[in-house]
């Protein structure tokens, strides 16, 4: 094993121990900014990364509470924990060769996902001791090798900056999972002058290490919504007609929100899946919760669905004598990738020998809010590409013994380190 394969993988490893759910990544961003400050980037954090009023789903006071004080105790300092205390996460770095040049800007997501890792003995990061040490929370997407790429990415432009020509924006992106964050990057600016935009996943396809696609293509538009029914309480024995049963409201609206009709001119999707409702079995129910998603081919098919969803939400509220509020809590667009960077991509790893099996695209078949960064790069007449960068899954993504074959790593870093070199060496 190579000295840059090991300290890939010891990166991982890192970043896998210590996993954050979105806008709550404070060890995570402080992390990222201590790996990047001896560098030559100018760093931003908190509100210069993204419009805090553009945010959604964004946790309550208790989450925020705790992460701090878990921060704390690892031993984030206070005047640090200050910029990002409030959800406000993430780092960009950016550098300027002070050449004439284009553009260049790539994202890596940074937050993990609220599931409790597998301690079987047969899970790696069990066996091999890294696994995470938050309990109910887990790097289950690969998003901890996300940050290791883009910090060896960021590394390597560093060192050849002499070399290289144009400017580099490195976005360490906050809340992807429920496609929370870009919303609120992008509203800053970050992606207003971009010439070429690239971002990436691990995995996603069950391909052998070396597999690489220039672009994706099947992004699926999301909505993320919660409702709240508010009802009435009334004893079920004595007084069931002085209620208003919020837990029928929410069940029938559960119900009838599968009932909707596909559309013809698409996929489309819509799953409900949490819900919760009432405090007793004596006791008319006079709240309920529900977490729902709609997905589609286009941003149009998921509006479609979206529209009808709020429909039968209302419909059913109205039926029970409820109250509905719906909460937006997180959407992304439809995308294509820039056929002209897909060839660009083609053309820059035509001689990497760690890349096996070069494809055009390969399809994604589910939601990612880069979606709504490329949408911005590509309507201010910039370039965007997303690519994939496969391995073997013996457990899907969001799976309690999702792990990653780290061989990967050095695909992807050597990926963007020629891409780097085909479009923005000097001279």
């Amino acid at each position: 094993m190579t000295d840059i394969q090991q300290k890939l993988i010891a990166t991982r490893r890192k970043f896998h121990r210590f996993p954050e759910v979105g806008f709550t990544e404070f060890i995570t961003t402080y992390e990222i900014y201590k790996t990047l400050k001896p560098m030559d980037y100018t760093l931003y954090l908190g509100d210069d990364v993204l419009l805090r009023s553009a945010r959604v789903g964004v946790p309550g006071k208790d989450a925020f509470l705790h992460s701090y004080k878990r921060a704390a105790e690892y031993g984030v300092p206070e005047e640090f924990l200050d910029y990002v205390k409030e959800g406000t996460t993430g780092v960009i770095a950016t550098l300027d060769t002070g050449k004439p040049g284009p553009h260049f800007a790539a994202r890596f997501d940074i937050d993990g996902l609220p599931i409790t890792e597998s301690a079987d003995e047969d899970h790696i990061p069990e066996k091999g001791g890294f696994k995470s040490l938050h309990e109910g929370e887990m790097h289950a997407c690969g998003h901890d090798g996300h940050i290791t790429t883009g910090l060896f990415l960021a590394e390597y432009i560093n060192a050849e900056k002499d070399n290289l020509k144009g400017r580099f924006t490195l976005i360490f992106q906050p809340a992807e999972e429920s496609v929370r964050g870009a919303k609120s990057v992008v509203e800053k600016g970050w992606l207003d002058d971009v010439d070429y935009f690239f971002s990436g996943h691990l995995g996603i396809r069950n391909l052998p290490v070396g597999t690489v696609s220039a672009g994706t293509t099947d992004f699926l538009a999301s909505s993320k919504f919660d409702v709240k029914f508010t009802g009435k309480s009334a004893h079920a024995g004595v007084e069931p007609d002085s209620g208003n049963n919020s837990l029928l409201a929410a069940s029938a609206a559960a119900l009838n929100l599968n009932a909707i009709a596909r559309h013809g001119k698409g996929r489309t999707r819509i799953n409900t899946g949490t819900l919760s409702a009432g405090s007793g079995r004596n006791v008319i129910a006079d709240t309920a919760f529900m977490e729902i998603e709609t997905r589609g081919e286009t941003t149009e098919l998921n509006h479609y669905m979206y529209n009808k969803a709020k429909t039968v939400i209302q419909a059913a509220a109205d039926m029970y004598e409820n109250e509905a509020e719906i909460i937006d809590m997180g959407e992304a667009p439809n995308a294509a990738c820039s056929k002209e960077l897909i060839e660009t991509v083609k053309e820059a790893v035509k001689h990497n020998s760690k890349i096996t099996d070069l494809k055009e695209t390969l399809p994604l078949g589910a939601s990612e809010d880069v979606t709504m960064m490329m949408e911005r790069v590509l309507k201010k007449n910039g370039k965007a590409t997303y690519m994939l960068f496969p391995f073997a899954l013996k457990y899907g993504h969001h799976h309690p013994k999702f792990d990653l074959d780290e061989s990967v790593l050095h695909v992807a870093v050597s990926t963007y380190i020629d891409i780097v070199n085909w479009l923005m060496k000097n001279g």
